[in-house]
């Protein structure tokens, strides 16, 4: 599905085995949780739900992502699912892009692609892959207050190692955060230092094994203990 209400993307390796998704490792980074927790509160305080507040923001963000890469690929966009005022800052994140893309010329190679690393054992959905004036390029797009470390994590980290697993080489890599409203603004980020990327994605993604792993353990020792204390009381 192309909607709103599409399926929550299920990323598997060729032999079936499901994998987390470049986002779920990156969460292990933690670096924004004080901030998330001082913006619900406030946000709490002005009697807001964070829930519904945060839910139409990321339909605004879905809507911007299809309709930019849908007009890349020369396709129309249903609106039907979204809200007037939803559509209405969607369109102004499409305006940001277009202001962004006037004058280069973008011949697209990935768009939405979503991929699996075999070698890693994980997954991710790229927004764009293109020529840009004759470079490949990376292009993320955020639609929020601004780019984060976490982003650059993402996108230099996880989405470059995806890519280049499956022979497609970012000669660049390029963040674009397009405004939804007037409180936001346009920035655009070039990420530099790739390797740190990497390896702090690297670094997420062991962890995240690592996670697993203990509390698969945790729960093998709570039955060793049950079972234990079972067989002295039948005793």
């Amino acid at each position: 599905m192309t909607g709103k209400f599409k399926a929550h993307t299920i990323y598997k390796t060729k032999d079936g085995i499901r994998v987390p998704g470049v986002t779920t490792i990156t969460g292990e980074l933690g670096w924004n949780t004080r901030v998330l927790i001082n913006w619900a509160n406030r946000i709490g305080l002005e009697g807001i739900e964070a829930a519904k507040y945060t839910d139409d923001k990321a339909d605004i963000g879905t809507l911007a992502h299809l309709m930019i890469t849908n007009k890349l690929e020369g396709k129309k966009t249903s609106t039907d699912d979204y809200s007037k005022n939803q559509i209405i800052a969607a369109k102004n994140s499409v305006k940001s892009f277009d202001a962004w893309a006037k004058g280069k010329k973008i011949e697209p190679i990935l768009i939405e692609k979503q991929l699996v690393s075999e070698l890693h054992r994980f997954g991710g959905t790229a927004d764009i892959f293109a020529k840009v004036d004759k470079i490949l390029e990376l292009i993320d797009l955020k639609t929020g207050k601004g780019i984060y470390n976490e982003h650059l994590i993402q996108v230099g980290g996880g989405y470059d190692l995806l890519l280049e697993e499956h022979d497609y080489l970012a000669e660049k890599i390029r963040i674009l955060n397009i405004p939804r409203s007037k409180g936001e603004k346009f920035q655009e980020e070039e990420i530099e230092n790739r390797p740190a990327c990497r390896k702090i994605f690297l670094n997420c993604l062991e962890n995240y094994g690592l996670k697993k792993t203990l509390r698969e353990n945790n729960f093998y020792q709570y039955v060793m203990e049950v079972s234990d204390e079972t067989k002295r009381k039948i005793s």
